[in-house]
């Protein structure tokens, strides 16, 4: 999905995507539908509401060693939440600034982020 568009509520990676339209289209590509929130603000979500629409969705919080595949929760200034997807050594995610879903390398606020992994796997 890299390339994609940036499309904020966006979970169609053809029109666009969010970060949390990511991680749910990823899933879905893989065969795993899961419950989507709605209606979520870009920001001013508390962390509480934010761990359980993952919660909801099959996620556990995990402090194990990191697996492809597994979600990251980023927590940025101003309490604003983002998720992206691991991959191997790289973060993938909807970057709004850049209008696109895009792969980097990890970087500080990515190797601090809380790790989510979906409770079947």
């Amino acid at each position: 999905m890299v390339g994609a568009p940036f499309r904020a509520q966006g979970c169609d990676p053809a029109t666009g995507v969010d970060c949390v339209g990511l991680v749910w289209a990823a899933y879905a590509a893989a065969g795993l539908r899961l419950v989507r929130p709605r209606d979520y603000p870009l920001r001013g979500w508390a962390r509480a509401r934010v761990e359980a629409a993952l919660t909801a969705a099959g996620f556990v919080a995990v402090d194990a060693d990191v697996r492809d595949g597994d979600v990251a929760l980023i927590v940025f200034a101003a309490g604003q939440f983002h998720l992206g997807l691991i991959g191997p050594g790289s973060l993938v995610h909807a970057h709004a600034g850049l209008r696109r879903v895009v792969e980097t390398p990890f970087d500080s606020k990515a190797e601090g982020a809380a790790l989510w992994r979906l409770g079947s796997l």
